[in-house]
């Protein structure tokens, strides 16, 4: 019996260390399971009581502690999206100065450089500055009545635009009341077509990762129609005054376009087609003078007024919506003047100028040219 009690404690014991080493794996594998990013014990793990007796555990070597998740690095917003609206103000600037130039450069097909009565005459000439080359000129219908023509093709560019295969034409008619003696009225009105050009338009805008700049390509027409009624006075032989206002119409139609492919342009845009349209005042003088037999100059000028501007930009820009700029009323200088060689009777050549003084968006420009005028 004393042996049969000895096994039953023997094993008894072996039951109770064998339950205590099970609680032991139990506590240990949660810990070991915790993720990496989760809280650290150190390098003891914590002792483990059992119900019956304390067991004793053997001390482990040491470990490092998991190292912390690291905190990911935030992208950076891009921001501009204003800078990029405003850039829109900019096109309509482009596109005003657009209807100016265009303007500027009809008028050399109506004899802005020359006298206000003079014989039938056609001129063939090329400028620069703005490239332009074309052929002009008057015929007197009748005593009083005479018209003005002229064809040109032209290519120009200004403050961030740029106008290639645009062909001008021009047509007026003026009425000069030759029978009232040598100081008496005139009268023109007419007009300046330019059906088709291509154009395109830069716009610039900064982000808070750098600048962005991008072009748009697109089609434009122009037209324009306008009134004048004047003073001409034949005050010598060799002088001609003149003084006259003008009132002009102008309008400009644009294709839609949106930004050409860039690497970077976050906050991009697109222009609906739209019409642009001014309204202009002008006031204005000229002096033609017979310097010789063989030398004659012309010089013209006058102050341009603006009102009733409207720009024709719908623009879509990615962050802002809908923009739409505004055009306010522009007031500058324009001037011109010829200087004439009659190398034979009949046979002109000359030399011109035209340009404009002012603030943006019209600026200070100015376009020089030959041409070889016959009269007849």
């Amino acid at each position: 019996m004393a042996n049969v009690r000895i096994k039953r404690l023997v094993l008894a014991g072996l039951l109770a260390a064998m339950t205590a080493v099970a609680l032991v794996a139990l506590e240990a594998n949660p810990a070991s399971a915790q993720s990496i990013c989760g809280p650290s014990y150190g390098s003891q793990p914590p002792t483990v009581i059992s119900t019956d007796e304390v067991l004793p555990t053997a001390s482990p070597s040491p470990s490092p502690s998991p190292s912390p998740c690291p905190t990911p690095t935030p992208t950076p917003t891009t921001t501009g999206a204003d800078s990029s609206g405003n850039s829109i103000g900019g096109l309509a600037n482009q596109r005003f100065n657009q209807m100016i130039t265009n303007r500027v450069l009809g008028t050399v097909l109506l004899g802005v450089n020359e006298q206000v009565n003079c014989s039938d005459c056609i001129s063939a000439f090329g400028s620069a500055g703005s490239f332009s080359a074309g052929i002009h000129g008057r015929k007197e219908l009748t005593s009083n009545l005479s018209l003005l023509a002229g064809l040109a093709y032209t290519h120009y560019s200004e403050g961030g635009y740029s106008i290639t295969s645009a062909p001008i034409g021009a047509l007026a008619l003026r009425y000069d009341f030759t029978d009232w003696g040598s100081s008496r009225p005139f009268f023109d009105i007419g007009t300046i077509l330019t059906p088709w050009e291509k154009a395109r338009y830069t716009r610039s805008y900064d982000t808070s990762l750098g600048p962005v700049s991008v072009t748009s390509s697109t089609n434009a027409s122009n037209y324009a129609v306008y009134g004048r009624a004047g003073w001409i006075s034949r005050v010598s032989p060799r002088d001609e005054l003149a003084a006259s206002i003008e009132v002009w119409q102008l309008w400009q139609r644009v294709s839609g376009s949106a930004d050409n492919l860039v690497a970077f342009n976050p906050f991009d845009a697109s222009v609906a087609t739209g019409t642009d349209r001014t309204s202009l005042v002008k006031i204005g003088g000229q002096w033609t003078h017979l310097l010789s037999g063989n030398i004659e100059t012309n010089i013209n000028g006058g102050w341009v007024q603006s009102f009733a501007g409207h720009s024709g930009i719908v623009a879509t820009v990615t962050g802002d919506g809908l923009v739409v700029p505004t055009i306010g009323n522009q007031g500058w200088f324009e001037y011109g003047g010829r200087l004439g060689f009659r190398v034979q009777k009949g046979w002109v050549v000359d030399l011109f100028a035209n340009g404009t003084l002012g603030p943006q968006p019209v600026g200070n420009t100015i376009r020089g040219g030959v041409g070889l005028r016959i009269n007849y």
